[in-house]
C-alpha cells in the first residue's frame, strides 16, 4: 500500500512541477509520476529533507527538484 501512496504523491509533485514550468499539458500522467519521483530524489539530495513530508518525500525540495528536472528535460527534448 505504501508504493501506491508513493506513486500518487509522485504524480502530484510532477503535476505541480509541470504547472510551474508551463509544461503540464504536454506531459502525460506517467511522465508526471516519473518526474515527481526522480525530482524528489534530486531535490532531497541537493537541498536536504526539510519541510513537511508525505510518503517519505519532503514536499518543498521534491517540488523544486521536479521543476529543475522538467525544465532540463523540456530544454533538450522540447519542440522547436
Amino acid at each position: 500500500m505504501h508504493w501506491l501512496w508513493v506513486l500518487i504523491v509522485g504524480g502530484v509533485i510532477g503535476a505541480i512541477a509541470g504547472a510551474i514550468t508551463s509544461k503540464g499539458k504536454s506531459m502525460g500522467w506517467i511522465f508526471n509520476i516519473i518526474a515527481g519521483l526522480v525530482g524528489s530524489s534530486i531535490g532531497q539530495s541537493l537541498l536536504g529533507s526539510w519541510g513537511p513530508q508525505v510518503a517519505g518525500m519532503a514536499l518543498f525540495p521534491s517540488i523544486i527538484g521536479a521543476v529543475i528536472l522538467v525544465a532540463v528535460v523540456s530544454f533538450f527534448v522540447g519542440k522547436k
